[in-house]
C-alpha cells in the first residue's frame, strides 16, 4: 500500500505544484505573497496517511498498541506514587460513535490525556526560560527563542512547567499550528505560558508522531469543532485532553516518522521550486516589460512587441505578470507610445492655457478655493522628454485637487447617519474598486452632509492614508473623508480617467513620501508638486480608449487564469478527497499480502460529437479515444504545457463542446 501511496504522489507532483494562490493585502498593487495551495494539500495528505495506517506496511511482527496502552496506564500510576504527576478525573469510554475512520489491525484509539502527562503548574521562584507563542518555529516544529526572566519580572500567565521531550500546544487561536517538541536540555528552567497545553508522552509513544498527529486534518478539524470565540479563538483544556489520537504500535511509529520526515523534505524541495520557478517567470516578464517599454523609437517598438507576442500564452499566465502587463500598457501610454498623434490637435499648452481660464472663473465665483502658487516647472527637472505636443503640468494646473471632510467629532455619531441616504465612501472602498467605487461604507443623512462635503460622479478619489494612492472613479454622488483626494477636470475634454490612470504608475513613487508610521500617509501638497505628463486633447481620448481596450483584453486573460487556477486546486482537493473518502471500502479488505495499485481518475467527456475539429483540439482527442479520457490522459495526449492545458479546456467547456468535469474519482485497478 505505502509504495503505491508513494508513487500516486510522485506521479502527480504537476497537480501538487501547479496548484498556487495569491494571498494579498487590500488595495491594488498591494504586496502579494505566493501561497503553494497544493503543496500545502499534500502536506496534509501525507499527515493523514500516515496516522491512518496507510504511508508504511504493518508488521505481523510489531507488539499491538493495545500492550502499550497497558504499560502507558502503569507508567501513570507509577508517577501518582512517586507523587511527580496529580490524578486526572478519568474520561468516558470512547464509543464507536466518536472514532473518525477505522483503523489498521494492532492499532488503539486513545485520549491525548492518556498518553501522557504534563509537568503541573508553579508561580516562578528562580530565574526562568519563558516561552509564549512567539518562541515557536511552527515550520520547524521547535522552541527558536526563549526569554530569560527573573521571578519579579514573570507575567501571570507564565505557569506550566516544561521539561525535555514534551509537545507543546498553543490552545489559542490554534488554526495556526503553534506546536514544538522541547528537543533541547535547557541551560534554565522552562516555564511556557497558560495559553499552551503541556503533554510528555509515556514511553510507547513517540514526541515525533505526537506531534504529527496534532498537525493533521483529523485533529485540527476536531479543534475546530469545539473552538470557541471569534477574534481568538480558543480550544480549553478539558476539551483538547478529550480528543481521539490513533496509536500505532511503536515499531511502526518509528517507521512512520521516518517516511513522514522523507516526504516532508519532498514537500518542502516542491514548495521551493515552485516558488523559484513562479518568481524567475516573473522576473522574466518584468524584464521583457522593460525592454518593450524602453524602446526608443515606434520600430523597435514594433519588434519588441512581436518578440513578445510570440511568446504570450507562455509569458502571461499568472496574475501578477498580467498586472505587469497591466502597468506596461499604462507607461506606454502615458509616455506617447501607444497612440499615433493626431493631426490638427489641440495641444497641450493651448488645453492648459484654457484650463487655467475656467480655473481663474470658479475662484472668482468662489466655487473653489484658490491653491497654493508653486513654482514653475523646469524642464531639468522633469522625469523625462515628451513626445511633440505634450507638456508637463500639475494636477492643480488642470483641475480641482482638495481633500476630503468629515469635521463632526466623533464620526460615527448615530445623529449623522440616523435615517440618511447619501453615500460615503472611505479609503477602503476606494481600495477594493476596480476602476469604479461600486460600495459605500455607510449612509449621510443631512445632517452627515452639512459637516462634509457631496462629491459628483466620476470624481477621480486617491486615498492618502493607510493606502497610498488607491485610485478609482465615483460611480455615485457621494461624501468621503479627509483621508481621501477628489480630483476633477477644469475642462470637459480631459478625462478624469486618465489622471486615474497616471497616478496607478505614480503610486510606487508617491508611497516614498510616505513616513514610516503606524499608518501611512502622504498630504495634499505631495499630490500638488507631482509631474504630470499631458497629451493633445484628442490623443488624451485616445490613449483612455486603447488603455481601457487592453485592459478589457487583460481582465479576460486574468479571468481564464483564475480559472485555470481554480481548477488546479480542485485537482488537487479531488486527490485529497478522493483518497481519504473511501477509506471504509479500502479498509474493509485490507490484507497485508495483497498489495492493490491505486489511480485517481478526473474524467473529461465529450458533450458533442458536431464541431469544427481545427478549433477545439481537446475535443477531437477525446472523439479518438472514445468520447472520455481521463484529465491527466488528456493532458499527456494534447502535449500542451499545463497553463495551456487549463486555458484549452476552459474554451472548450466554456463553448459546450466539452461537459464540466464532475470531481475526481479514487479508484483501485
Amino acid at each position: 500500500m505505502s509504495n503505491n501511496i508513494e508513487s500516486l504522489i510522485t506521479e502527480n507532483l504537476s497537480i501538487w505544484s501547479s496548484a498556487v494562490e495569491q494571498c494579498s493585502s487590500p488595495g491594488r498593487g498591494a504586496n502579494k505573497k505566493i501561497n503553494t495551495y497544493g503543496v500545502e494539500k499534500l502536506r496534509q495528505l501525507i499527515l493523514e496517511l500516515a496516522i491512518r495506517g496507510k504511508l508504511v506496511e504493518q508488521s505481523s511482527n510489531d507488539k499491538p498498541a493495545s500492550t502499550l496502552i497497558k504499560t502507558m496506564s502503569q507508567q501513570r500510576e507509577l508517577l501518582l506514587k512517586e507523587r511527580k504527576i496529580k490524578r486526572i478525573k478519568a474520561l468516558p469510554l470512547i464509543s464507536k460513535e466518536e472514532q473518525p475512520f477505522e483503523l489498521p489491525q494492532g492499532w488503539e484509539w486513545a485520549r491525548l490525556q492518556d498518553i501522557g502527562h504534563d509537568w503541573g503548574q508553579k508561580k516562578p521562584d528562580r530565574n526562568f526560560q519563558y516561552i509564549d507563542v512567539g518562541s515557536i518555529n511552527k515550520e520547524r516544529g521547535v522552541i527558536e527563542k526563549t526569554t530569560l526572566v527573573t521571578p519579579s519580572k514573570a507575567p501571570s500567565r507564565a505557569r506550566k512547567i516544561v521539561k525535555l521531550d514534551t509537545v507543546i500546544y498553543s490552545t489559542v487561536r490554534p488554526s495556526l499550528l503553534n506546536i514544538a517538541i522541547i528537543d533541547k536540555e535547557p541551560s534554565e528552567e522552562l516555564i511556557a505560558s497558560t495559553a499552551f497545553a503541556v503533554i510528555k508522552p509515556f514511553k510507547g509513544l513517540t514526541s515525533s508522531y505526537l506531534y504529527h498527529y496534532l498537525r493533521s486534518p483529523t485533529f485540527v478539524n476536531y479543534v475546530e469543532n469545539c473552538q470557541v470565540g471569534v477574534a481568538y479563538p480558543a480550544i480549553n483544556d478539558k476539551k483538547f485532553f478529550s480528543g481521539l489520537i490513533p496509536l500505532p504500535p511503536e515499531n511502526e511509529q518509528i517507521r512512520i516518522n521516518s517516511r513522514l520526515d522523507n516526504l516532508m523534505k519532498l514537500c518542502n524541495t516542491l514548495e521551493e521550486e515552485t516558488i523559484n520557478s513562479l518568481e524567475a517567470h516573473q522576473n522574466l516578464v518584468v524584464e521583457l516589460l522593460k525592454v518593450l517599454t524602453s524602446s526608443p523609437n515606434s520600430q523597435e517598438l514594433s519588434e519588441n512587441w512581436k518578440l513578445l507576442f510570440t511568446n504570450f500564452s507562455t509569458l502571461f499566465v499568472t496574475e501578477n505578470s498580467i498586472k505587469s502587463l497591466k502597468q506596461a500598457i499604462l507607461k506606454l501610454g502615458l509616455t506617447g507610445k501607444l497612440v499615433k498623434p493626431i493631426k490638427n490637435d489641440k495641444s497641450a499648452s493651448s488645453i492648459l492655457k484654457l484650463a487655467n481660464i475656467e480655473k481663474q472663473r470658479l475662484i472668482s465665483q468662489k466655487k473653489i478655493k484658490r491653491p497654493k502658487t508653486l513654482p514653475p516647472i523646469e524642464l531639468k527637472d522633469t522625469p523625462s522628454k515628451l513626445p511633440t505636443g505634450w507638456e508637463w503640468c500639475r494636477l492643480t494646473d488642470v483641475g480641482e485637487l482638495s481633500r476630503g471632510k468629515s469635521k463632526h467629532r466623533p464620526r460615527n455619531d448615530p445623529a449623522l447617519y440616523l435615517g440618511g441616504d447619501i453615500p460615503l465612501v472611505q479609503t477602503g472602498d476606494v481600495a477594493r474598486a476596480n476602476g469604479v467605487i461600486e460600495t459605500y461604507t455607510a449612509l449621510y443623512n443631512e445632517t452627515g452632509l452639512k459637516q462634509s462635503r457631496l462629491w459628483p460622479k466620476n470624481t477621480l478619489c486617491i486615498t492618502i492614508a493607510a493606502n497610498i494612492a488607491d485610485t478609482a472613479l465615483l460611480g455615485f454622488d457621494a461624501c468621503f473623508p479627509d483621508s481621501v483626494v477628489g480630483f476633477n477636470t477644469f475642462l470637459p475634454e480631459l478625462d478624469n480617467k486618465y489622471f486615474d490612470y497616471f497616478i496607478r504608475t505614480a503610486k510606487a513613487n508617491l508611497e516614498k513620501y510616505a513616513p514610516a508610521t503606524a499608518q501611512k500617509n502622504i498630504n495634499l501638497e505631495i499630490l500638488s508638486n507631482v509631474y504630470v505628463p499631458l497629451p493633445p486633447a484628442r490623443e488624451l481620448k485616445a490613449i483612455v480608449e486603447r488603455i481601457d481596450e487592453l485592459f478589457n483584453l487583460c481582465d479576460q486573460l486574468a479571468n481564464e487564469c483564475q480559472y485555470s487556477d481554480e481548477l488546479k486546486i480542485e485537482f488537487s482537493n479531488a486527490l485529497v478527497e478522493q483518497l481519504l473518502g473511501l477509506r471504509k471500502q479500502t479498509q474493509k479488505n485490507s490484507n497485508l499480502e495483497v498489495k492493490s495499485k491505486m489511480k485517481i481518475e478526473s474524467k473529461i467527456v465529450l458533450s458533442t460529437i458536431t464541431f469544427d475539429v481545427s478549433k477545439y483540439p481537446l475535443a477531437t482527442i477525446l472523439i479518438e479515444n472514445g468520447n472520455a479520457l481521463d484529465a491527466k490522459a488528456l493532458w499527456e495526449k494534447s502535449q500542451l504545457t499545463l497553463p495551456d492545458f487549463y486555458r484549452c479546456l476552459k474554451i472548450e467547456i466554456d463553448q459546450g463542446i466539452i461537459k464540466k468535469p464532475d470531481i475526481a474519482e479514487y479508484r483501485e485497478q
